[in-house]
């Protein structure tokens, strides 16, 4: 607690884009809620807070953490080991802390060729092949840059994690909820979820809660959506022939994207009691694919462009493929 009495928050970015902190003050004025039970001590896009303030704190005296984004440096692991020492209840927040989102996919490629396509790709201009070094001797003193790490890691990988919240970001309402639970929590009105609980999810599928008809029709083939000249605003994606992750995906989004017309991507990570949502959603697939012809069903197959991109794009770094290779140190 603070002198006000007030207990501490603090939400820190580590590998991600940032817009688990957008999706925060979009909440509207719930965000007033927060500033009105916590203290924030800690939120480096927010105000000017240093990481020796945090080392300097009593183990626990943080009593909530937000944190986004996976582990990809030696800078990310350092401050995920710190905020769940200090911090009572130590959330992974959205997709990429929860399952390792957009960035996981970069575990399909060692570092080698990573540094390789950045710094001296097309669109870059290195002719002395110019690498970043760790530890650089400068007048002034030695200048370090974080480690880069061999994976890109879920926050659970590293230390002990409390709750989940998925998503890419959390739906604003879902975020509004969640931080009313907590205050609740706090007042003695409410109790906790079970330890490990994931928030703000549903117990089913995007296709659930999607609004679009469902024939169970079989599929010829796949098409991306832009190549489409027209799109039946009333029928499943998937049934016509656009990949569509609802199958594989937990409920909780009130299925935005498909009813705007876009297909699902699975931001939401995995339905409940499913371990691999891109096995998942592969079995989806198999049960729809309307050919027991070998050579048939590979010409459909061929439709999905990317298929490590899209049954995967937001869990690879926590499915059971993690990586397509062994990591460079054991990780």
């Amino acid at each position: 607690m603070t002198e006000n009495g007030k207990p501490k928050f603090a939400m820190y970015w580590a590998a991600s884009c940032g817009g688990c902190e957008i999706a925060v003050l979009n909440i509207h004025e719930a965000i007033l809620d927060v500033d009105a039970n916590f203290e924030i001590v800690f939120w480096p896009v927010a105000m000017d807070a240093k990481y020796k303030d945090v080392e300097a704190m009593e183990d626990g005296e943080i009593f909530l953490t937000l944190f986004n984004g996976g582990i990809r440096n030696a800078e990310n692991e350092h401050l995920a080991h710190l905020m769940r020492q200090k911090s009572q209840l130590l959330i992974a927040f959205g997709s990429c802390a929860t399952e390792g989102c957009i960035p996981g996919l970069a575990n399909l490629s060692t570092s080698e060729q990573i540094f390789e396509t950045v710094y001296q790709g097309p669109s870059t201009e290195n002719d002395d092949s110019v690498r970043p070094q760790y530890m650089t001797q400068m007048p002034e003193g030695i200048i370090e840059i974080p480690i880069f790490c061999p994976t890109l890691r879920t926050l659970q990988d590293v230390v002990d994690v409390d709750y989940y919240i998925p998503g890419c970001p959390p739906e604003s309402h879902q975020i509004a909820a969640v931080i009313g639970l907590v205050i609740s929590v706090l007042n003695g009105e409410a109790e906790l979820p079970p330890k490990g609980s994931t928030i703000g999810v549903g117990d089913s599928t995007v296709c659930d809660e999607c609004p679009r008809e469902r024939d169970v029709k079989r599929i010829k083939q796949f098409t991306r959506i832009q190549e489409l000249e027209q799109i039946d605003p009333d029928l499943c994606l998937l049934e016509q022939g656009i990949l569509c992750m609802g199958p594989a995906t937990a409920s909780g989004c009130d299925s935005r994207c498909p009813i705007a017309g876009a297909p699902c991507i699975g931001c939401y990570g995995p339905p409940v009691g499913v371990l691999d949502q891109g096995a998942r959603m592969m079995t989806a697939l198999a049960s729809v694919i309307d050919s027991r012809d070998p050579e048939e069903i590979e010409t459909i197959l061929d439709g999905i462009v990317d298929p490590a991109g899209s049954f995967y794009k937001f869990s690879m770094a926590h499915s059971l493929l993690k990586a397509a290779r062994p990591s460079e140190n054991g990780r």
